[in-house]
């Protein structure tokens, strides 16, 4: 059966320069909701592998990948795959902050080494090597849970989306599962696609997991970004009724109901939609 397809809406938020982020680090803990305001005063820009980075006046430049960078890969092959592709300079830049990073790891003082090259990223490595250098100088620092919140929540946008692909590599436990939650609650849709990652497929709920992959539909971040998703929806009666209800809502209100829908539907199909859930409360919503 072909089912009508919807284009997903995409969003990002803007770069902060290294400055800015030293300056707020310095302040102390930032709130999350001042760090939402400060990046809501942010310059929108479409979401490509081809979009610049807004404080992209480095010289440095990069040979566009013909894929996304692999950010679910180990840090030994996204090492690999800067190497291959970052040219000399920018290549130069991100072994001395690897280096860098591992001579001091961890927290020191109101801002770390290696935070302000988090910062640097975008300018030194191109926009679309930035996530991956971010992920690998965060797992050189072998920043704990501790670090990683406070790059998260004093952080760009930019920074806690590498923040949450580096979450897999770094924290075993569901002890940050804080941070995949705040992701969850935006609605941007580059932060959405890194927190559905393999550390939300490892760690989320049931519950909260199945309202993931409900925003998912919502904001147009497609499913193929959802982590185990065959595995974690084979079976589920309770996230069948969701999409089923979600679906019916579209229709009633004579809105297209997305192909993604009828794709995580199918792979609830070896039980029949019913009300029953693990929510203390009966149907989720």
């Amino acid at each position: 059966m072909t089912h009508p397809r919807t284009s997903p809406a995409a969003r990002t938020d803007g770069h902060q320069d290294a400055q800015a982020r030293g300056n707020t680090a310095a302040r102390g803990a930032q709130a999350p909701e001042a760090a939402a305001a400060r990046d809501a005063q942010a310059p929108e820009y479409a979401n490509s592998s081809a979009t610049t980075d807004t404080h992209s006046t480095s010289t440095t430049h990069t040979t566009q990948p013909t894929r996304d960078t692999p950010l679910a890969s180990s840090p030994a092959d996204l090492r690999r795959h800067l190497t291959t592709h970052l040219d000399p300079a920018a290549r130069a830049w991100l072994e001395h902050a690897l280096d860098e990073a591992a001579a001091h790891p961890g927290i020191h003082g109101p801002i770390s080494a290696w935070e302000l090259r988090l910062a640097e990223a975008g300018r030194r490595c191109g926009a679309a090597y930035a996530d991956a250098a971010r992920v690998l100088i965060l797992d050189a620092a072998r920043a704990g849970t501790d670090a990683l919140t406070r790059v998260y929540f004093q952080g760009t946008a930019d920074e806690r989306r590498a923040v949450l692909h580096a979450l897999p590599h770094l924290v075993s436990g569901p002890g940050a599962l804080p941070l995949v939650e705040d992701a969850l609650r935006t609605n941007d849709t580059r932060l959405l696609t890194a927190a559905v990652g393999p550390y939300a497929a490892r760690h989320l709920a049931p519950h909260d997991w199945r309202h993931a992959v409900l925003k998912c539909l919502f904001t147009g971040v497609s499913v193929d970004h959802v982590a185990n998703l065959a595995r974690r929806a084979h079976g589920d009666g309770e996230l069948a009724r969701m999409l089923g209800d979600y679906a019916a809502e579209r229709t009633a209100a004579g809105r297209t109901v997305p192909e993604d829908l009828h794709r995580v539907l199918d792979l609830t199909e070896s039980v029949t939609p019913a009300p029953g859930t693990d929510h203390p409360h009966g149907k989720e919503s």
